[in-house]
């Protein structure tokens, strides 16, 4: 007993699955990218799906934002400014709502992704999260600035007339693998998140979730970005995710954002382009049914 014990630890310890647990085709980039160039919103009245990026600060909202602008590019794009010190500081570096149109190398294309404020766990207050749902329902104009109380219908930012093109159709959860866990500040997170989630989900909303730096929260997809789906790491992270948000494993995408690269890479972008393409189905089949009832 004691020397099969033995034998069968190594196996226990490995980090690696046996097989991958979801399939994924590593070559699909060009398909992926072809489909979502000759995208069109199923609403004739609507010329660019608009998408809204949360998170935790320091999570890469940013930093996706220019991955996927690399991706169908191919060069490394930094339109979106992402703080990259590494002082550990806890602070947003997005401050005003933004909006970035995602472009190709020939024409732009029917998206938009919306960048707002990191959520900050220490400082965690009902203002952000009514600003993330006003924003998500087309209240809050470009530009505006986040501040310690929500927005208010005199603020010269407020739409007090959303059109269907004001709106966003997708939330995106931006987390960082390395930070997912069940710790005081990070439940702090996840219950907001969960939060905002039953806010919007009463509209259909669809909600998907971005894992970002899986190649630092495990040495074998570090090695090697394809064993993503075979790191038993990545997978239990995932798991977690879905049981702390309450967005199912099928919505939930692992990625690595550009970050110190000068080049694209082709596994890098298949897994952006993955997630993006999953983003933008999920948001026009939301489309398709017309705009809130709020």
């Amino acid at each position: 007993m004691d020397y099969l014990w033995f034998l069968i630890q190594p196996f226990r310890r490995s980090p690696e699955l046996v097989g991958a647990w979801r399939p994924f085709d590593w070559g699909q980039k060009e398909a992926l990218k072809e489909r979502l160039e000759k995208f069109t919103p199923s609403n004739p009245d609507v010329t660019n799906i608009k998408i809204l990026l949360a998170g935790q600060i320091g999570a890469g909202k940013s930093s996706f934002i220019n991955s996927v602008l690399s991706a169908f590019q191919g060069e490394i794009v930094n339109e979106a400014l992402a703080d990259t010190s590494s002082s550990g500081a806890s602070h947003s570096f997005t401050t005003r709502l933004r909006t970035h149109r995602i472009r190709s190398a020939d024409a732009d294309l029917p998206y938009e992704l919306c960048d707002i404020i990191g959520l900050e766990p220490e400082k965690i207050s009902e203002s952000q999260i009514d600003d993330i749902v006003n924003t998500i329902y087309g209240r809050v104009k470009e530009g505006y600035e986040f501040k310690e109380k929500p927005i208010t219908s005199d603020d010269e930012h407020y739409n007090e007339n959303p059109s269907l093109s004001d709106q966003a159709f997708c939330l995106v959860y931006v987390i960082d693998a390395n930070t997912i866990q069940i710790a005081a500040d990070d439940k702090i997170i996840t219950e907001k998140l969960r939060l905002i989630r039953r806010t919007i989900s009463k509209n259909g909303i669809p909600q998907v979730i971005v894992m970002t730096k899986v190649d630092e929260a495990s040495p074998l997809v570090n090695n090697d970005l394809k064993m993503v789906y075979r790191s038993k790491k990545i997978k239990e992270k995932m798991e977690l995710c879905s049981a702390t948000v309450g967005v199912p494993m099928s919505y939930i995408f692992p990625v690595k954002n550009y970050h110190n690269e000068i080049d694209t890479n082709e596994d890098v972008d298949v897994l952006i382009l993955k997630a993006f393409d999953q983003i933008v189905r999920s948001a026009d089949g939301r489309l398709r049914l017309g705009a809130y009832n709020v």
